[in-house]
């Protein structure tokens, strides 16, 4: 693999998951806000905690290549509940936003199929087990 291909693996992996990282961030920042956001849309405010802390790791374990495909299994499926949750309305605006959480989920899915890359923990671990074995949820 060339230097571009794994550079570019890493790259996408960070810019996909700032989005998590910020969002995340932000969700702190504005929390009672953010609750009753998610309280207007039927979704319980208490589980504010949990998507915080779920989008928080999910992002930095994205970002260092750490169980990725486990990882973004779980944030591809996220993505498309928020999305139908948060963005399922009728207008264009709403449309548009969903349709970006399907394209999370998608960038999501080609890492479950093609794994973090070669520079990621995931790598780091699978370099260190022995010929034959594979890692469970890398």
């Amino acid at each position: 693999m060339t230097p571009f291909e794994k550079t570019s693996e890493l790259l996408g992996r960070i810019l996909i998951a700032s989005l998590f990282l910020i969002a995340g961030l932000g969700k702190i920042g504005a929390y009672a806000a953010t609750q009753g956001y998610m309280a207007s849309k039927g979704v319980p405010g208490a589980l504010l905690p949990l998507v915080i802390a779920f989008e928080l790791l999910g992002a930095i374990a994205i970002i260092l290549g750490y169980r990725t495909r486990l990882v973004a299994a779980a944030l591809a499926g996220f993505s498309i509940v928020a999305g139908c949750v948060f963005h399922g309305g009728a207008d264009q605006i709403q449309q548009v936003l969903l349709l970006k959480n399907v394209a999370i989920a998608g960038g999501f899915l080609l890492l479950v199929a093609r794994g973090a890359g070669e520079w990621s923990l995931d790598a780091r671990t699978a370099a260190r087990t022995a010929p034959g074995e594979r890692l469970r949820g890398t």
